[in-house]
């Protein structure tokens, strides 16, 4: 993610379930001849490692999501002591913004639910709505006690990534440079507590965004689950916002998911991003930490990324908008932005059904359905489930 954007097991259905809509009579001769009757499969879970809370209420239906983490951080402008400006997710920020969002979906409960524990994604699958977990991208927003976190927990935040882009008092960031190589910082002393901390509360740790050092530290110390919300393969793109092999594997031993999200300058070097590029993520992932580690994420509005949707997804017009900002990391040598980015989105996913669409091309990948079923929804329930109780 990038602050251009403010931020905006699976089970077969029951025999009750599927068999409580039929007549009497319809009933019984369905069941008289129900060997020679075809199977009807239940619809799949859908569950997306990172996106927004929309405007529009319809984009959740259309979406076909069960449940998604939804980022509710608010960015504040602060003056630094130099005197320069900087952009974080404060904990004033953040705190007003996780209370209008749960008033938003409080306001709207016949299509949303509030993800509190991981039972709230059958919950909200049974009753036609979707489940949003609550997420803050950075522990900035933990400012002066960890009880912090606690006022953020009775509010409804369930996930807590440990920092964005850059290191905190907390954590070190993926994009650390000293203008000579990458710093790969630790989990700091504060950060162990910090660890200590959610693992106690019950909220789920998130390493997108973080170095390798902190993100090993951390899955090391955590006693629970630990995922990787939103990321890339460094393996298939060298480049320091894209996770090394050591990551992808420690989250997978941890019990953990790694989400592999839809900005293409991250998945592929090609000129042409295509669900192929995706989908070798994919694999990737599940050849290093095996198929229960594998998920998805968007990392864009649920409808995808807005700016390329108006350009009809014109990538070469939309990567405009990333350069100064790209060009600015490349002077400062942190690996992998002297390769200039030619694209954002995959085309074919950069829509509101894109779940929906790689549902389809696993299956016509050859992947079974039983794998196809875990990486679009399973395996993310599978660990809110035991993480968030």
């Amino acid at each position: 993610m990038t602050d251009i954007h403010k931020r905006s097991l699976l089970k077969a259905m029951g025999a009750g379930a599927l068999l409580a809509g039929l007549p009497i009579a319809g009933l019984a001769q369905q069941l008289a001849g129900s060997d020679k009757l075809p199977k009807t499969a239940a619809k799949p879970l859908f569950i997306d490692g990172l996106s927004f809370l929309p405007d529009d209420l319809a984009d959740f239906r259309a979406s076909k999501l069960n449940a998604y983490l939804c980022d509710i951080s608010a960015i504040e402008e602060v003056v630094q002591e130099d005197g320069t400006v900087n952009y974080k997710r404060t904990y004033k920020a953040c705190m007003k913004s996780i209370r209008e969002a749960a008033a938003r979906v409080a306001a709207n409960p016949d299509v949303l639910l509030q993800g509190l524990s991981g039972s709230d994604i059958t919950l909200a699958r049974d009753t036609g709505r979707t489940a949003l977990f609550f997420q803050i991208q950075g522990a900035d927003c933990v400012e002066e006690r960890l009880s912090q976190v606690d006022e953020f927990y009775r509010q409804g935040l369930r996930v807590l990534q440990l920092t964005h882009h850059y290191g905190n008092s907390f954590a070190g960031g993926a994009l650390d440079n000293d203008e000579r190589g990458g710093l790969n910082l630790p989990l700091s002393p504060k950060g162990f507590a910090l660890v200590d901390k959610l693992n106690d509360s019950g909220i789920l740790i998130d390493l997108s965004h973080s170095s390798e050092q902190t993100a090993l530290d951390t899955l090391k110390a955590s006693r629970m689950p630990v995922v990787q919300s939103h990321g890339a393969v460094r393996a298939i793109v060298n480049h320091a916002r894209c996770s090394p092999d050591s990551v992808i594997r420690a989250i997978a031993d941890s019990g953990g998911v790694f989400g592999v999200f839809m900005m293409s300058f991250w998945l592929t070097n090609d000129p042409v991003p295509t669900t192929a590029h995706y989908l070798a993520q994919l694999k990737h992932v599940a050849k290093v930490g095996g198929i229960d580690a594998v998920a998805i994420a968007n990392d864009y509005p649920l409808r995808g990324q807005e700016n390329l949707l108006k350009l009809n997804n014109d990538n070469a017009e939309g990567v405009k908008e990333y350069l100064d900002w790209w060009h600015s990391l490349r002077a400062k040598k942190v690996l992998g932005f002297d390769h200039e980015p030619v694209h954002v989105v995959i085309p074919e996913l950069n829509h509101i059904e894109r779940m929906s669409r790689i549902y389809d091309a696993l299956k016509g990948a050859g992947f079974s359905a039983s794998d196809t079923d875990k990486i679009v929804g399973g395996n993310w329930q599978r660990v809110l489930e035991q993480v968030l109780v």
